[in-house]
């Protein structure tokens, strides 16, 4: 069985550019656009436990933002549980994260998704 620890060096700079792009529009109240970015950093990280974790961590914190509490009590099991299924490899692809899905369930993954996937050489 393998095992997952950390974002791979080739995966970081899509990874924190979701990041960064989830800060700027979350700052401005562009709070949907936020959003979709989170989702797309749970995508990209969530084979790997700090990654994932951390993106579950943000969600949360945007569900106490939003004053959802569906969003606030779907994020605390996947902030417990999300990290521990990346770190042994089963993780649902293509889930973007958020309590408004089943937290099993694999999607397809955006196009866009896979090519910055093929270009870091990591296979989708």
């Amino acid at each position: 069985m393998k095992f997952y620890t950390r974002l791979p060096q080739s995966l970081k700079p899509y990874y924190n550019k979701e990041l960064q792009n989830y800060a700027e529009a979350y700052a401005i109240g562009h709070l949907q656009i936020a959003w979709q970015h989170l989702e797309r950093a749970h995508i990209i990280g969530q084979r790997y436990p700090f990654a994932h974790s951390y993106v579950h961590w943000k969600m949360l914190q945007f569900g106490f933002r939003i004053k959802s509490a569906k969003e606030v009590f779907g994020q605390i099991p996947r902030l417990v549980f999300g990290g521990v299924k990346s770190f042994v490899g089963k993780v649902p692809v293509g889930n973007p994260g958020g309590a408004n899905v089943p937290p099993l369930k694999p999607f397809p993954i955006a196009e866009d998704l896979q090519q910055l996937f093929k270009n870091a050489g990591i296979a989708s």
